[in-house]
């Protein structure tokens, strides 16, 4: 059976790998994949949706990673999270610019109107920024969701398009809802959440039958292990012992 899964474009986040455990803990499979990748690749490749990660650099920067636009036209549902966030503006026609002083620990999220992505969330929020530039103006065609005191875009979605953002990392044990955000993500993308050790048993006994056929007939036994040269190690053949006389 197909199992529902999440790309994460990695664009040099120190918490991307975070960002796929969480997405495994609300059991929905999640692959972290380059930043070049193309759009229409994840949707032939059966992802259901596709999160920007954060990371280090300014869109601005030159050899700044960036990811392909045709990921915003493949129909598919995408969160930008910090820098994946100011991606999705700069290349959707936002407004990016560097912050008067870097951001970063606690801040409080005022939640405005109705959102798709904050939907469950207290309002103020408590959320953990960690960022430089920062997004002035949204893109045409987005709402604004969410601001702080020093970031006034910290939230924004285009649910038409099924695009979302946020400024703030909802990976992080410093964001104590963050895991609604990104449940919230998940049901937007339409993942059933059904990935877990037991389907991972079940998927593999499939993979097995089919292998096998109706008729075939499988023995499981340890893989002989081998010397640096590569031969087989071969256990010692047991002798009967010699009989006294």
């Amino acid at each position: 059976m197909q199992r529902d899964k999440i790309a994460i474009l990695d664009f040099g986040s120190q918490y991307t790998q975070l960002i796929a455990r969480r997405c495994r803990e609300l059991q929905v499979y999640s692959e972290i994949v380059p930043p070049q990748t193309k759009g229409a690749g994840l949707e032939r490749c059966g992802f259901k949706g596709v999160i920007l990660s954060g990371g280090p650099d300014s869109v601005y920067a030159k050899g700044a990673p960036q990811c392909d636009p045709g990921i915003f036209e493949a129909g598919l549902p995408v969160l930008g999270i910090c820098y994946g966030m100011q991606l999705m503006g700069h290349l959707l026609g936002g407004e990016v610019r560097s912050s008067a002083s870097r951001e970063f620990g606690h801040a409080e999220l005022e939640i405005a109107g109705e959102t798709r992505l904050l939907r469950g969330l207290s309002s103020p929020a408590k959320v953990w920024m960690s960022h430089g530039d920062v997004l002035r103006k949204a893109p045409p065609g987005f709402t604004v969701t969410g601001a702080t005191a020093a970031t006034p875009v910290a939230a924004m979605e285009d649910p038409s398009r099924l695009l979302f953002a946020i400024q703030f990392h909802p990976e992080v044990n410093h964001t104590p809802e963050g895991g609604k955000v990104l449940a919230n993500f998940l049901d937007a993308c339409g993942c059933r959440g059904d990935w877990n050790p037991a389907s991972i048993v079940e998927d593999a006994v499939a993979r097995v039958r089919q292998t096998a056929g109706p008729r075939g007939r499988w023995s499981c036994t340890p893989a002989a292990a081998t010397w640096a040269s590569g031969s087989p190690i071969r256990p010692p053949r047991w002798k009967w012992p010699a009989r006294s006389r």
